[in-house]
């Protein structure tokens, strides 16, 4: 049935958008909204896939594991610090964790904790089920618009990578996207210019993935030289390092285990990503993977707090699904979904810092298989009320390759996920018994309505790419995809964006001390790439 709108009722439509100019009816809306329509920190919690019995017997069953089974290959940092407080290395060279010791490690651990940005109006506490945004992936390739093929990522296209995530509203933080190939043999250097790059790019907090312990002081003093003040960055650490302390099933990684000893012995935050596989290296049980990802985590977070009480860290569960006709990883699946939803439902129930991946697919290129598997995976975990999502914002081919013109996909729909973590918001304004008497006495339309003009910039979101306009319309304009849109978009956002955030003289001397492979002429206009 066809709703028709009266001869008059149109014409008042007419008066009231010829009314004003468009700039004058913008800036009208917008002064009845300083915050917009969503913003950092909306807060989740109200997807629960689990019940509070099983909820109990997961984390039973984790306890079982860590005080019977233990971890494997424990390095000596480790030992140094578990030994004297209860923990028991037993003959078969594995570590156990006695049930209420966890259990007071859990009780002292760091609730919240604040991260960070190079400009502080950026830093966002961690906490509760309030939800952020962020890059994430070390990927080792870039999928080409023009060709559909993935080449090696570079040192340039994580530059290109972090200004522009610094210009996508609905990514809170930047995470270290991919690698830069060239320069993966000579990992220290990688290390020093992947954090250059994202200084030059973003203001917005910083994370990068660090294998090797020998990095972190490095690191540091690189930060220290950014800031032009020795031991400035330890006063405002705007960069959290990450990795993957264990390997599952059930065993210390060496390296990183090393990293996240120093971290906690630093007193910085360490965002872990314990990421055993479903079917794989965890049990094909969705349960099992539960029990098995937690005592993992558990045990990092025992450690840390061994350390240095009230440690923080991003406790991160990353358990991950196999298709188990091929044994393949399958990030973009309703498991996923539904195991990552749950992983933040057990940690909240323990009031643990979440971090979680989502926003995978196994699709090839920016197509409607990524669309809906992106979606189902950062919905739940919103939902669900995880800290830290890894959005994966650009991310296709099962973690191999990133595409820009992704990012800025994954943007738009990142902004449409905070808007229902948002709601409605029901009271005797929004209720409009009166705005309703109003109109049924009067033009018998809204379109014109105050409380409309009022609205338009704070109750509702409006897509950057997302068509909304007729088929004619889009036609005229050319039929173009939102893959195409995106692409342009992503040439608009870059072609002439290249912030001056490392002034010239804090260049020359991070450029005297430090091997930088970023050169100045590909961070200015007219490169050539955009």
């Amino acid at each position: 049935m066809t709703t028709e709108i009266s001869p008059s009722t149109q014409a008042s439509v007419t008066r009231t958008r010829r009314s004003g100019s468009r700039e004058a009816r913008r800036a009208a809306r917008l002064a009845h909204d300083s915050h917009g329509t969503v913003h950092p920190g909306q807060s989740g919690g109200t997807y629960k896939p689990l019940s509070d019995a099983a909820i109990n017997r997961i984390y039973k069953t984790a306890l079982d594991v860590l005080e019977n089974l233990g971890m494997g290959e424990p390095i000596p940092e480790i030992l140094h610090y578990t030994l004297p407080k209860g923990c028991t290395l037993g003959d078969d060279g594995r570590l156990r964790f006695p049930r209420a010791l966890v259990e007071d490690m859990i009780a002292l651990s760091a609730k919240e904790y604040v991260l960070h940005a190079p400009d502080s109006s950026n830093d966002h506490v961690v906490r509760g089920t309030e939800v952020l945004f962020r890059t994430s992936g070390e990927a080792v390739s870039v999928l080409d618009y023009a060709t559909q093929k993935f080449r090696p990522s570079r040192l340039v296209d994580l530059y290109d990578a972090a200004r522009l995530a610094d210009q996508l509203e609905h990514i809170h933080d930047y995470g270290q996207p991919f690698i830069a190939a060239e320069l993966s043999r000579a990992v220290l250097v990688h290390d020093i210019n992947t954090a250059y790059a994202a200084l030059a790019g973003t203001r917005k907090s910083i994370g990068l993935g660090v294998t090797e312990v020998a990095h972190i002081e490095p690191l540091i003093a690189f930060f220290d030289t950014y800031l032009g003040e020795e031991g400035g960055f330890m006063k405002r650490p705007f960069c959290t390092l990450g990795g993957c302390p264990v390997v599952s099933p059930l065993r210390f990684g060496v390296d990183n285990s090393q990293v996240m000893v120093k971290m906690a012995e630093l007193g910085l935050v360490y965002d872990i990503a314990v990421a055993p596989q479903a079917g794989a290296t965890s049990p094909a049980a969705l349960a099992g993977t539960l029990v098995q990802c937690f005592a993992e985590t558990l045990a990092c977070l025992a450690v840390v707090n061994m350390v240095r009480p009230g440690s923080p860290l991003g406790f991160g569960m990353w358990p991950f699904i196999s298709d188990l006709r091929t044994a393949a990883f399958s990030g973009g699946s309703g498991e996923e979904a539904v195991i990552t939803a749950a992983t933040v439902q057990l940690c909240n129930h323990f009031g643990l810092v979440t971090s979680v991946p989502a926003g995978m697919t196994d699709a090839k290129t920016m197509d409607a298989q990524a669309g809906y598997e992106k979606a189902l995976t950062n919905m739940a975990a919103a939902l669900a009320g995880a800290n830290l999502i890894a959005a994966y914002p650009g991310m296709v081919g099962s973690l191999i390759g990133q595409s820009f013109e992704g990012m800025v996909i994954d943007n738009d729909m990142i902004g449409n996920i905070q808007r229902i973590l948002r709601g409605i918001e029901v009271n005797d304004e929004t209720l409009s018994y009166d705005v309703i008497a109003e109109t049924v006495q009067g033009p018998g339309h809204y379109l014109g309505h105050p409380q409309t003009l009022k609205l338009m910039e704070s109750e509702f979101l409006y897509p950057t790419l997302a068509d909304r306009s007729t088929p004619g319309a889009w036609e005229e304009a050319g039929r173009k995809n939102i893959y195409e849109a995106a692409h342009a978009r992503v040439h608009a956002l870059l072609a002439d964006y290249y912030p001056d955030y490392i002034d010239a003289a804090t260049d020359a001397r991070i450029r005297e001390r430090f091997p930088i492979r970023l050169s100045r002429e590909d961070m200015q206009p007219g490169n050539g790439r955009w």
